[in-house]
């Protein structure tokens, strides 16, 4: 049974991530969680506090998820780099976190509605993506790339890319058109 505290940070990470942050007041977070706004406040200073949390929460499910899609795909870490694309298309297509759906990266949707650069959120966001650039970066030097953090960001680059044009224009095969772009850029710099 989740706690009132997870079923706090649960039902706001739902609403921030469909209907935004600033849009989503605390009276509905506290509706539709059915928790009182003492044991809120006992939890979360602010409603800042509360979306901190929410981001967080994001940040551990989607590095857990995204990691795992790409290490059960294959062993091989040129294979686990592409996967990264296909976990993409399945959670583009509402496949991967079912209870969220897909409505953009929360991360950017974060970082759009907090744009001081200095805002924990925006903070926050910037740490997720650099989190996964890493993890994009330890990948290529397995597979052998001379330099792997130039690729890690391109590739990082592929990925935002897919996940704005899948939000924005609806197109979830972005992910496949950003896997083809990828190979090239795979071959090209790991070895034969």
């Amino acid at each position: 049974m989740k706690s009132r505290r997870d079923e706090l940070v649960d039902t706001a990470l739902r609403l921030f991530y469909k209907q935004g942050f600033n849009a989503t007041g605390i009276d509905k977070i506290l509706s539709e969680s059915g928790v009182a706004k003492m044991t809120l406040y006992k939890h979360f200073g602010s409603k800042d506090e509360l979306i901190l949390a929410a981001l967080t929460r994001r940040d551990e499910q989607f590095l857990d998820w995204l990691t795992n899609a790409m290490e059960t795909a294959s062993p091989d870490p040129r294979a686990q780099l592409l996967s990264l694309f296909d976990a993409l298309e399945k959670w583009f297509r509402g496949q991967a976190f079912k209870d969220l759906g897909f409505a953009g990266c929360a991360f950017i949707n974060a970082s759009g509605e907090f744009t001081d650069p200095d805002h924990p959120a925006h903070r926050l966001a910037k740490q997720h993506k650099q989190e996964i650039v890493d993890h994009l970066a330890k990948l290529c030097t397995k597979a052998g790339a001379t330099d792997p953090e130039t690729l890690a960001e391109q590739l990082a680059l592929l990925k935002e890319g897919a996940i704005v044009t899948a939000h924005v224009r609806g197109i979830t095969e972005s992910a496949r058109v950003a896997k083809t772009i990828a190979t090239g850029l795979l071959d090209a710099a790991l070895p034969a």
